[in-house]
């Protein structure tokens, strides 16, 4: 119980360092290079801790990974309205909002390709914010 009482008290960042900690194989690699590839292509991005998972945010959810037993997913929450020139997206093509990397052992990560699509996120989150804004303020307008 003690253990679990720990866990609560610890900040989302201390979450993602203690599960980057406990994968000791490729997957913690992995997941220790994306997660300092995300904070390097956008220092002002906030970690969290959702759904048992590292989350990224900025204006709204931006990404988030997760290690699975034989690959460590990459999710963009946004990711059917961003642009993937470099065709980085490889999981969840399906999915109506949402697009997914999926990393395997050995693969190789594109870091330019990905720091544009982390940025391209963060730059529809801001844009949906400014349309959300002057709804906003164009309503209220309205109503005075």
């Amino acid at each position: 119980m003690k253990m679990m009482d720990s866990k609560i008290d610890m900040t989302a960042s201390e979450r993602i360092t203690d599960q980057i900690s406990t994968l000791t194989d490729w997957r913690g690699e992995t997941l220790a290079r994306l997660r300092r590839l995300i904070l390097e292509a956008a220092p002002e991005i906030i970690e969290e801790w959702k759904w048992d998972a590292a989350v990224w945010s900025h204006m709204g959810l931006v990404c988030s990974a997760s290690p699975f037993k034989d690959h460590v997913k990459l999710n963009f929450f946004k990711g059917a309205s961003i642009k993937d020139p470099k065709r980085l997206f490889n999981a969840g093509l399906d999915a109506k909002a949402t697009r997914a990397i999926d990393f395997s052992q050995g693969d190789n990560i594109d870091e330019s390709a990905l720091n544009e699509l982390i940025r391209a996120a963060i730059v529809y989150n801001l844009s949906s914010g400014k349309k959300k804004l002057v709804f906003t303020i164009q309503a209220a307008r309205h109503e005075a």
